[in-house]
This record gives C-alpha cells, sequence and structure tokens, in this order.
C-alpha cells in the first residue's frame, strides 16, 4: 500500500474511502445569492414541508449542525430558523434530543389583521417578482396552478 499524491492509500488499483452518509428525505434549499436571509428561507422551506405535511408530528428534523453543513451554512442560522417554527408551533426542541414536529392547532383566520397581513405580504411577494422580471400573464398563471394545487390537496 502506498500513498497517491491526494494522500489516498492505494491498494493495487483500489482507492480505500472512508464515508459517513447520513440520509435524509427532506428536499431544502437555500439560495446564498439572495436578498432573502437564509435564515428566512430556512424556514419559509420547512413551513412548505410542514403545510403540505411532507413532515408530519413524530417527525424529527436534521440535526443543526448536519443541516448547516449539508446547506453549507452557519449552525447559528439552522439554529435561529428552528427556535422561529418552535415559537410558531410547529417543532419541539430538546437538548440531545433535537427537533421534532409536533401536531399544531391550526389558527382561526376568519380575524381580520390576518387577512389584511396576508394581503400585504402576497402584494410584496408580486412586487419583488415583478421587479425581477416577471411578466404579469407569467405570474398570473403560476398563481393559479398554486391556488388549483392548494384546493386538491
Amino acid at each position: 500500500m502506498a500513498l497517491d499524491a491526494a494522500g489516498v492509500v492505494q491498494a493495487e488499483s483500489c482507492a480505500l474511502y472512508i464515508v459517513y452518509v447520513q440520509c435524509t428525505n427532506m428536499i431544502l434549499s437555500v439560495d446564498l445569492t439572495s436578498t432573502t436571509p437564509v435564515y428566512r428561507q430556512i424556514i419559509d422551506g420547512l413551513r412548505v414541508l410542514l403545510v403540505n405535511r411532507s413532515l408530519v408530528p413524530g417527525d424529527f428534523l436534521p440535526p443543526v449542525r448536519r443541516l448547516a453543513l449539508d446547506l453549507g451554512v452557519h449552525f447559528n442560522t439552522v439554529a435561529q430558523a428552528y427556535r422561529a417554527l418552535a415559537e410558531e408551533g410547529w417543532i419541539e426542541l430538546a437538548r440531545r434530543n433535537g427537533a421534532r414536529v409536533i401536531e399544531r392547532l391550526i389558527p382561526d383566520a376568519r380575524h381580520s389583521e390576518l387577512g389584511s397581513e396576508m394581503q400585504r405580504r402576497l402584494e410584496e411577494l408580486i412586487a419583488e417578482f415583478r421587479a425581477r422580471g416577471y411578466s404579469p400573464s407569467r405570474l398570473a398563471r403560476d398563481l393559479r396552478r398554486a391556488a388549483k394545487s392548494m384546493e386538491e390537496s
């Protein structure tokens, strides 16, 4: 056996590698070039998975450091996102046991302030996409597709 130029042990014609892989079924990505803060992207991405029931009560989220490593961000960024989701009632944080999805009571959306907040956020989101070059027709088509998907679920 000998070391090659990269420091890998060579045994005859095979290379020996020790690989540790932790598998998660969660699909979550962040755009480090986006104007949206990374912790907000993590919160929003996880909330989509929670609302769509891709993550259900009893599921464990990846440990903070593991997810941070997978996403290429600082662990405090992931910890901040987890804390925000815990405050919203989506997950339970426990030392040494990580973050676990819990059953969440759905708030009553009939309150007028919630409706006005949603309207404001939609208008902000639409303005942001228009500023990035989304045409009104494409935006309307994508919003209709999203609404149809929500009605079918």
